[in-house]
């Protein structure tokens, strides 16, 4: 039997197949092959239109349909994973009234401020364990104040996957893991966060009917089916954002196990069995995608919005005529640099809002800047250290709040592909590190199975999962990355 994995993210559409037989990957495919566009109509906004993702997803199917090595009509259940904080608004007919309000939009940073002030930290903290700051509710409320005429025609609302789900079924759900990424869900009452809907005047009837992370119910329509050349009537029996799912696609479940995540943003995802919450809003905690009112488990995360991002833009930067520089290549050049990149230094915050800087929008900086002494080489080491000393504050704020740290697990791609990129990482965190040959389709994939009972349990959905290189960090060079890192930190804008 077979799984379809569907991972919605901003950059492009990826889908990943499992072979349940054996766990792994039996084919692939991502959609389009260039970055899609986001739409920013001002400053500090950004957009997607939902059609875009579930075109992407025809496209991407009709590609691993063309790879032969199996039929299509042997998909036994789909899973979904997808940009986390988005905000899809529809109609009664399901029509969507407006673009998506993606996850990097910061627009809404005032509204989650009032909610905050209003409400009182002690109940946001306690309840919702975070700020409202600039997720899916405030970025409701900024239609509500903004756009009001749209505002009144919304039957439903939904994240970036629960749009997908609805173009596979044609109902309206979500999952408790989808409304805590919101800011939607109360965390001491295990409920819709109904206080910050009635504090903004929103319906709950807006909410869709919630279903499971895990065991799904709903199930792909004949038209969809048909769409996309799957059988009818299976479920769709997972549904995770894309973080939760990271994590989980590297089998991190338990309290101490971290997963990291460069790609366009990158990400600090520690599980823990608390519910931790850091009142200066760095971090931010969310429902687990394996939490159950039996067994509690919060993922704490920390976001950096620009980290593949910010490599990406350098890439492009330093290539001529539209001829696109080797990542390989300026990796090569980075490695003849000494730690610590000769004083040079590079904060990645040039992405939108960042929330361990409470929610500002700093943008992106080179600092030290030697024109006789810096050259193409030191630019990319500094950038690809800055990224990693970023994301080690994430480290820092986890371990201060009581979290443990024991191991990390990443895929084995994006960033994690530069050898420079992982001896620092390791270096500065001072974390063994372990990488996969896996992917959030695959991960989304392989929930889709252990949803629909396929594998009886955990360990066997993890059987095929191999690990394909450990990275230990090395004494000599802790202390040179940590020397780098605490310098690097001063230059980081205060939060205050």
């Amino acid at each position: 039997m077979y799984f379809l994995g569907i991972d919605i993210g901003s950059s492009s559409v990826k889908l990943s197949v499992l072979d349940g037989k054996t766990g792994r990957s039996a084919a692939s495919a991502q959609y389009p092959a260039v970055e899609l566009e986001i739409l920013s109509p001002q400053k500090n906004w950004a957009e997607q239109d939902p059609e875009t993702w579930w075109n992407c997803v025809k496209q991407g199917c009709a590609a691993l349909w063309s790879k032969g090595t199996f039929s299509p009509k042997d998909i036994a259940a789909v899973g979904i994973t997808y940009q986390m904080h988005g905000l899809v608004v529809v109609d009664k007919a399901n029509r969507v009234l407006r673009p998506s309000i993606i996850w990097c939009d910061s627009r809404a940073v005032s509204q989650g401020e009032e909610a905050l002030q209003s409400l009182g930290p002690d109940y946001c903290f306690q309840h919702l364990l975070n700020s409202p700051g600039n997720f899916t509710a405030s970025k409701l409320r900024w239609v509500q104040q903004n756009e009001p005429e749209i505002y009144q025609q919304i039957h439903k609302i939904m994240l970036p996957g629960d749009y997908i789900a609805l173009k596979l079924s044609g109902e309206v759900t979500t999952t408790p893991g989808g409304l805590s990424e919101g800011m939607l869900w109360d965390f001491k009452g295990s409920s819709p966060a109904h206080r910050l809907l009635d504090h903004w005047q929103f319906s709950a009837d807006l909410l869709p009917a919630i279903e499971p992370n895990i065991g799904g119910t709903t199930t792909v329509n004949a038209a969809a089916a048909a769409e996309l050349g799957i059988p009818a009537g299976i479920p769709i029996s997972y549904r995770a954002g894309d973080q939760p799912n990271n994590a989980f696609s590297l089998n991190v479940l338990n309290p101490g196990e971290i997963a990291a995540n460069a790609g366009t943003s990158g990400v600090v995802y520690a599980v823990t069995d608390k519910p931790l919450t850091d009142r200066e809003g760095r971090v931010n905690t969310f429902l687990h995608v394996t939490h159950t009112s039996e067994q509690a488990r919060n993922g704490v995360l920390l976001c950096v919005n620009g980290t593949g991002r910010a490599y990406s833009w350098l890439r492009s930067v330093l290539s001529a005529n539209g001829n696109l520089l080797d990542y390989g290549l300026l990796n090569q050049l980075a490695e003849k640099v000494a730690v610590g990149s000769d004083g040079l230094q590079f904060l990645p915050f040039g992405n939108g809002a960042e929330r361990m800087l409470h929610n500002r929008t700093v943008g992106a900086h080179f600092h030290n800047i030697d024109l006789n002494r810096h050259s193409l080489g030191h630019l990319v080491r500094a950038t690809q250290e800055g990224i990693v000393f970023a994301l080690n504050r994430g480290f820092d704020v986890i371990k201060e709040l009581g979290g443990r740290c024991d191991l990390v697990r990443a895929s084995r791609g994006n960033m994690f592909l530069s050898s420079i990129f992982t001896e620092a990482f390791a270096n500065t965190t001072g974390s063994t590190i372990e990488l996969y040959e896996t992917d959030g389709a695959e991960g989304a994939a392989r929930g889709a199975a252990l949803g629909s009972g396929f594998y009886d349990s955990v360990q066997s959905a993890f059987a095929g999962l191999a690990l394909k290189e450990r990275i230990e960090p090395k004494p000599e060079l802790q202390a040179q990355y940590q020397d780098a890192y605490q310098k690097w930190s001063e230059t980081v804008p205060s939060a205050e």
